[in-house]
């Protein structure tokens, strides 16, 4: 019986090697889990993402008061007949030394 005993041994090692260590074992369905989630992350920000950028071009389509607010806080342009102030905050150096800019 003990060379049976042996062969069976060997046997259910064999056949347990493509369970845990083979192309489609427990570890790698492991691996593709993890990566699986991070993937699964991802596509959630990009999903948020692409739900803001298409309000904000649903916005510049249909609205004028987005372009005006681009126009203005990106390149910097007023309205005809407006004033424009800029508040210039007072920086480090300025406050130490005591002089106004």
């Amino acid at each position: 019986m003990r060379p049976l005993s042996w062969i069976l041994v060997v046997l259910l090692l064999v056949l347990q090697y493509p369970l845990w260590l083979g192309k489609g074992g427990w570890l790698r369905v492991s691996e593709l889990k993890n990566e699986m989630r991070a993937q699964e992350k991802l596509n959630t920000t990009l999903v948020q993402r692409n739900v803001r950028l298409e309000a904000e071009v649903n916005d510049l389509i249909h609205g004028q008061a987005a372009i005006e607010e681009r126009a203005r806080f990106e390149l910097g342009m007023i309205k005809k007949d407006e004033i424009f102030f800029q508040v210039m905050e007072p920086t480090p150096k300025d406050l130490t030394s005591g002089t106004p800019r």
